[in-house]
């Protein structure tokens, strides 16, 4: 019988040859890393981690992140070992046409994969958020005699995430909070695509990491006693973030390419894979070979599992039940739209409003109903109306469902993503919309992986007002618009706020992003025209006439002043439709018929937007009248802005007549 010690050994052999194979295979790849990582990844998923291949989404499983996802095929080798149904078949389709072994971990794409991980940084600060989620639950349902969530989140980490300033800004975050269940391992092999990282990184980790509030301890990365009792070390501390330097070489076994940035992202070669298999004692003339020993060994570590799931099942049912049962299923089901709308109904509209104002009180009686809508903003909670009064916030060795993120707009998307990876809760991330280029990068993610999470972006064109050009969003909707299945919505009024917070608590296929004003709006009048809808149609009717001359199409706050321009229109014998425009995305889902009755067939169209005009050609034509915003503001009172950039009813009406005029000679 063999020893444990031989287990891992074999384990990590194989890593190294599959990893080989399958970037020789694919003819392209990252290769170094995992053969660097296999001593790691044979001790983690081999002795360590706590999980159930039979149910992957088991509450209570370690969460394990490959934040340095270029090495994809050390995570496919071991969810294969572990028998997450990815097969050998799977890993000689590496990288090809709808394979579930992609070039770098999707979450949704492969069962086992506990994030979209690649952009490095990303999976560093998902983690971080997945341990929010796990102390936040933990302090919902634990007792002190029963702890049914006390899993750890582990990652494994590269020079490329540690010189990521998202690293720096989610690392900071996590040591100020005190969490003690997140356990990183540092691959550091001192190489990057470049070559060596003397290059360009020259800090010392181990005293920036301390500076962090982390604990550290750092080992010889292909010693498997020493990986195993640095992470025995870390889990007993419980009031620090771990990260264990584990010293590496990359591409660790080859004939030639060890220590190498040759191995980092380009196959071996053939010969060098030859050379490489007989230099570890494996036959050359086979490829993707698994020894039954391999096998042997996870399936009893998975007996182990086994039991350790059964038992928590077990203490579940008798721990959980009642009510605390119904608290429990409603973070794990959709929300009770119905109940939340009746709700917000009793919510009082009447006066103007920002609708920044409109949304705070929104999520105030979300937060009374929906126990699991978490979230926060990068310190501007005052402005953006993002923080609830009366319910826990995070601080110093402190969290809470409020979460203070500090100046760290791109640890905040990042973290938040986390959040929503980890599942249970629904959570929201806040700022200016002039920063979301902080944060664009998590939000992109976000969408790729069809996260349901909720961003409140405020301040949300020109209108800001005396803060100047640099805090005047312009390309700002165009931008997040471009971003595939991400809902964007811009409402006009109060009323349009309250669907857009009930739209995006009801999707649960991607984020959603409400782009909030500063200033005061009024509250409109419907007509409820023929062909008229609601929020959740994308666009709808919002004052009509028969047969119009022009259809005028708005967001935010330019349906008002398009709503006034259309009264003046008519007193002008002009007569113009407005439609409400809050969100493309919802009203290209909407039937063909529906869209033809809004957009009408042949009427034209003019759209007032203070934002730029790329993107609305597709609803308008481009021989539209577009009343848009093609530069930087400038610092002055929003009202004089309106006046320079022509967003008033005066110029609509002006720019409207003038437009039809030319149409006509």
């Amino acid at each position: 019988m063999s020893s444990i010690t031989d287990d891992i050994k074999l384990t990590a052999r194989t890593i190294r040859t599959l990893a080989m194979d399958a970037v020789q295979k694919a003819r392209s790849g990252h290769p170094g890393m995992p053969m660097g990582c296999a001593e790691i990844a044979a001790v983690l998923w081999g002795k360590i981690l706590v999980h159930n291949p039979a149910d992957p989404r088991w509450p209570n499983r370690d969460r394990f992140v490959l934040s340095a996802g270029h090495g994809s095929v050390l995570l496919y080798s071991v969810l294969h070992f572990s028998g997450y149904g990815i097969t050998l078949d799977d890993i000689k389709n590496f990288r090809q046409m709808g394979s579930i072994t992609p070039g770098h971990p999707e979450h949704n794409r492969t069962v086992g994969v506990e994030t979209t991980t690649g952009p490095l940084g990303q999976g560093f600060a998902n983690g971080i958020g997945m341990a929010i989620a796990s102390r936040l639950l933990g302090e919902e349902f634990n007792t002190p005699e029963s702890s049914l969530i006390n899993h750890y989140v582990y990652a494994i980490v590269s020079d490329g995430d540690i010189m990521e300033g998202l690293s720096a800004e989610a690392a900071s975050l996590a040591g100020h909070m005190g969490l003690g269940n997140i356990i990183y391992l540092y691959d550091f092999n001192r190489i990057t695509i470049e070559g060596s990282t003397d290059l360009t990184f020259s800090e010392d980790v181990r005293k920036r990491f301390e500076a962090y509030n982390w604990h550290v301890q750092e080992i010889n990365g292909h010693d498997p006693d020493a990986i195993e009792k640095s992470i025995r070390a870390a889990q007993k501390e419980k009031n620090r973030p771990s990260i264990i330097i584990a010293n590496t070489t990359i591409a660790k076994g080859s004939a030639s390419k060890e220590g190498s940035e040759e191995s980092h992202g380009a196959p071996l070669g053939d010969d060098e894979v030859c050379k490489s298999k007989e230099k570890i004692g494996c036959s050359a003339d086979e490829s993707f070979v698994v020894p039954a020993g391999v096998y042997e060994f996870f399936r009893a570590r998975n007996m182990e599992l086994s039991k350790a799931y059964d038992s928590w099942q077990k203490e579940f049912t008798e721990k959980i039940s009642g009510q605390k049962k119904t608290r429990w299923d409603g973070y794990f089901s959709r929300p009770d739209i119905h109940s939340i709308r009746k709700a917000l109904e009793s919510i009082d509209f009447a006066k103007p409003l920002a609708t920044r104002e409109s949304s705070g009180k929104i999520l105030e009686t979300i937060y009374g109903l929906m126990p699991n809508i978490i979230g926060g903003s990068a310190d501007l909670g005052p402005s953006n109306k993002s923080f609830v009064k009366g319910y826990s916030e995070t601080g110093r060795n402190r969290i809470g469902r409020n979460i203070h993120f500090g100046i760290r707009e791109h640890a905040m998307g990042s973290i938040q993503n986390g959040l929503a990876y980890y599942g249970g809760f629904i959570p929201y991330a806040a700022s200016f919309l002039a920063f979301m280029d902080y944060m664009r990068p998590a939000v992109r993610l976000a969408a790729l992986g069809k996260l349901h999470t909720i961003y409140i972006f405020t301040h949300d064109s020109i209108f800001v007002g005396e803060d100047g050009p640099t805090h005047q969003p312009i390309e700002h909707l165009a931008s997040a618009r471009a971003i595939p299945n991400l809902h964007v919505i811009r409402p006009a009024d109060a009323e349009e706020t309250r669907d857009a917070w009930l739209a995006a608590l009801s999707r649960t296929d991607g984020p959603t992003m409400l782009s909030l004003t500063r200033q005061a709006l009024p509250p409109l009048k419907r007509n409820g025209a023929p062909g008229s809808g609601s929020l959740e149609n994308g666009a709808y009717i919002i004052s009509d006439t028969d047969n119009p001359d022009i259809i005028i199409l708005a967001s935010g706050s330019e349906v008002s002043i398009s709503v006034d321009a259309a009264v003046d229109l008519a007193g002008k014998g002009i007569k113009a439709r407005v439609v409400s425009f809050p969100c493309w995305e919802l009203f290209d889902g909407q039937p063909e018929e529906y869209r033809k009755k809004i957009l009408g067939h042949g009427t034209p169209k003019a759209v007032v937007e203070a934002g730029i005009r790329m993107g609305w050609e597709k609803y308008a034509g481009s021989h539209a009248l577009y009343i848009t915003i093609e530069d930087f503001g400038v610092s002055a009172p929003y009202q004089a802005l309106a006046e320079l950039f022509g967003f008033t009813k005066n110029n609509i009406v002006k720019r409207v007549s003038e437009f039809l005029s030319d149409k006509k000679r």
